[in-house]
């Protein structure tokens, strides 16, 4: 499964098993599992903050561009690239509903 744009509804959320830090505005994320760290940067760890509850990708993007200033075509291309990058880390989970 990955996260790419169709009529179906995908919903996206944080894996379990991380611990998670801030580190001078950055999120910084350590697997139990595998022992592997990961640094997000400030705005994959805020896209982490926004997967908390699962959460649809058009919503992210459209908190993204309210947020930044990034155009939402941009944002969206950028969005589902960097959560399929999460995806096969197995730090996000994407749900088809």
């Amino acid at each position: 499964m990955s996260v790419n744009d169709n009529a179906v509804t995908e919903l996206v959320a944080q894996s379990e098993g991380f611990l998670v830090s801030d580190m001078n505005g950055e999120k910084v994320m350590l697997s139990i599992q595998n022992g592997k760290y990961y640094n997000l940067g400030a705005i994959g760890g805020r896209i982490w903050e926004l997967m908390e509850q699962p959460v649809s990708v058009p919503a992210i993007v459209s908190r993204l561009v309210s947020e930044y200033d990034i155009e939402s075509d941009v944002c969206e291309q950028q969005v589902r690239r960097f959560l399929g990058q999460m995806e096969s880390e197995g730090l996000v989970q994407v749900k088809r509903v």
